[in-house]
């Protein structure tokens, strides 16, 4: 039987090294990068491809990636800090904070009621 040994979710981009400073910006690290041609940056339960596209049509559709975090606060002040716009949610769930990469990926941090 096949065994997968990691994995990671691929975004198209314009600008690679734009993405790459953007990710890191909100906490990821890049892993690896092959000059021009893809990146990958991680943290924890997740890592990102991040592939040059400049022909093809951008953003998320109907995807979107979250990241889990302990304090909904802090994630405010690092997207402030970083003047990046997002929209605040409390949910039944949790306390979302929705934004957008500069290619219109979904992204959101949320801070779970059952942590």
């Amino acid at each position: 039987m096949m065994e997968i040994n990691e994995s990671n979710v691929t975004i198209m981009v314009k600008s690679l090294d734009q993405s790459i400073k953007f990710y890191e910006s909100i906490g990821l690290k890049l892993k690896e990068r092959w000059e021009d041609h893809y990146a990958m940056v991680e943290t924890s339960g997740i890592t990102v491809g991040l592939h040059p596209s400049p022909e093809q049509p951008l953003g998320s559709g109907s995807l979107s990636i979250g990241f889990m975090i302990d304090s909904i606060n802090d994630a405010i002040e690092l997207l402030k800090s970083n003047q990046i716009a997002y929209k605040f949610d409390d949910g039944k769930s949790g306390k979302y904070i929705h934004f957008e990469d500069p290619d219109r990926t979904m992204l959101y941090f949320v801070e779970p009621k059952w942590r």
